[in-house]
């Protein structure tokens, strides 16, 4: 058995996340600041993403996502 837990897409809570918060989700096995630089890296690496948050109010260094925000970055990148 893995001892990585995916979230199905039934599971998971859509709502306003932490940055970090959703950094972890996505990374639970690394230091919550290693999550938070790879998340953004994953953002900067795709331009459809990050055109897409951009029009909807994301900007860098954001420390909360808003559910619309929170939904872009699921469709790019999929669920943790």
């Amino acid at each position: 058995m893995s001892k990585y837990r995916y979230i199905k897409k039934e599971e998971f809570e859509m709502r306003a996340y932490g940055f970090g918060e959703l950094a972890q989700m996505y990374l639970p096995n690394i230091q919550p600041k290693s999550a938070t630089n790879q998340l953004t890296r994953w953002i900067a690496q795709n331009k459809t993403l990050s055109s897409v948050l951009e029009d909807i109010g994301f900007e860098k260094g954001a420390k909360v996502l808003t559910p619309k925000q929170v939904d872009a970055i699921l469709e790019h990148i999929g669920f943790p």
